[in-house]
């Protein structure tokens, strides 16, 4: 959850929660761990899979896009783009190589080629237990499964394709 509250009552209201949760072993946790939760989620963050260079269309939200709405600010653009196709495409990627995808690492559709794309987001995945990142891709994309790599510190590490979310908690 993301609370919002005057400045002043901030500390009043993390005492309060702190207190609340005490009891059943409350911890606190910082960017980093909202970080690996969010990508194991498939959640874009402004600033990594999307910003002013990548369209929802390309970053996999063209669900949140509705041209038949009206008016808005990008409208044509997007229809445009949604006519014509995307370009490039965000991806899941897990690593079956020895490495940590990071931001910004370059990504390869084969181990001798050129850089096709870039990671936006990368970490160990706690609870999967994998090394998970996201990737835009040129389209057409690999499918699911498919062999990329990603320049891991001038190393290329053998990376896949994968679905995402990459976590998807059951249904109960």
């Amino acid at each position: 959850f993301e609370l919002f509250c005057a400045p002043e009552s901030a500390e009043k209201l993390w005492d309060i929660l702190m207190n609340a949760g005490a009891s059943a072993g409350i911890l606190p946790c910082g960017l980093g761990a909202r970080n690996t939760l969010r990508l194991e989620a498939g959640m874009a963050l402004y600033g990594h899979e999307i910003d002013a260079t990548h369209t929802p269309l390309e970053a996999c939200l063209d669900r949140y896009v509705k041209l038949d709405k009206g008016e808005f600010i990008g409208r044509e653009a997007l229809a445009h783009q949604k006519a014509e196709g995307v370009r490039r495409k965000l991806v899941g990627l897990e690593m079956t190589g020895r490495g940590i995808a990071r931001d910004g690492y370059p990504v390869y559709l084969s181990e001798e080629g050129d850089a096709a794309g870039i990671v936006t987001s990368g970490s160990p995945a706690p609870f999967l237990k994998k090394n998970i990142a996201f990737a835009y891709l040129p389209v057409p994309v690999p499918e699911i499964g498919g062999a990329v790599w990603v320049g891991v510190r001038g190393q290329r590490v053998a990376a896949q394709v994968v679905a995402t979310p990459f976590y998807k908690r059951p249904k109960k």
